[in-house]
């Protein structure tokens, strides 16, 4: 599958130019609708290991193991949040560059791999057609939103730039969306080879003086299968200020 990297240096350039987010004093405590009352009560003195034990020792006892059952329940309280927190991304690695500026994550298993004009690669060792790839050209526009609507983008892009010239090509759709005041295009295309079809996705997006593109497919055939771990790679798609 070609993309950004197929293309020599000079013409990404034209072809770039050419587009023109404590407990206060108190014994009671709520938190996620439970409560929890702590009482203490003054009892006659007692002997503990053949020592006399005042009402005052055994509060204090009681007190103690109170709170520690507290702490207990509140840490418990927080691992289940954080464990909740972390089940929305699971099966999925996160990528943060802050070099360049930009993260996204992509599926658990995936393995990194270098070609020549891409800044990141991640793919399937098994299903080659299954992979991510991010590719950054330097750009002098400020917003996606000067070089086109998401259609005109997508088109120009997906003929010219993210499948080879011989594979026939479909665009589905294209939207737009934003982010921390930013404006993304996302789009889905298909490109058609001899022996195999690519489902895809990307998102685009200009910063930084660069203009940005993540792409994520997979095989025809395993489309029904990928196709939502592949768009929550491709909406993971976020770029900070560098």
């Amino acid at each position: 599958m070609a993309s950004l990297h197929c293309l020599p240096p000079v013409q990404k350039s034209l072809f770039i130019n050419s587009l023109s987010q404590k407990l206060h004093g108190r014994s009671v405590c709520c938190r996620a609708g439970i409560s929890f009352l702590v009482r203490a009560e003054r009892a006659r003195g007692s002997s503990v290991n053949g020592h006399a034990c005042s009402s005052e020792d055994r509060l204090g006892r009681r007190q103690l193991l109170a709170g520690s059952a507290f702490i207990t329940w509140i840490y418990l309280a927080d691992m289940n949040s954080m464990s909740f927190a972390a089940e929305t991304k699971k099966g999925f690695l996160s990528v943060s560059d802050k070099k360049d500026g930009y993260s996204f994550v992509y599926p658990f298993g995936w393995q990194e791999v270098v070609i020549d004009g891409q800044d990141k690669v991640f793919k399937d060792v098994i299903e080659p057609l299954e992979n991510v790839s991010v590719n950054m050209i330097p750009t002098s526009k400020e917003d996606i939103r000067d070089f086109g609507s998401p259609q005109q983008i997508a088109e120009t892009l997906i003929k010219k730039v993210l499948a080879p010239s011989n594979q026939r090509t479909k665009l589905i759709e294209a939207s737009e969306h934003d982010i921390d005041g930013k404006a993304y295009y996302t789009f889905e295309f298909v490109a058609q080879a001899p022996n195999y079809t690519r489902h895809a996705l990307s998102t685009i997006v200009v910063a930084n003086g660069k203009f940005y593109t993540l792409t994520t497919g997979a095989n025809e055939r395993r489309w029904e299968k990928m196709k939502d771990k592949l768009r929550t790679v491709v909406d993971s798609f976020t770029i900070s200020k560098v």
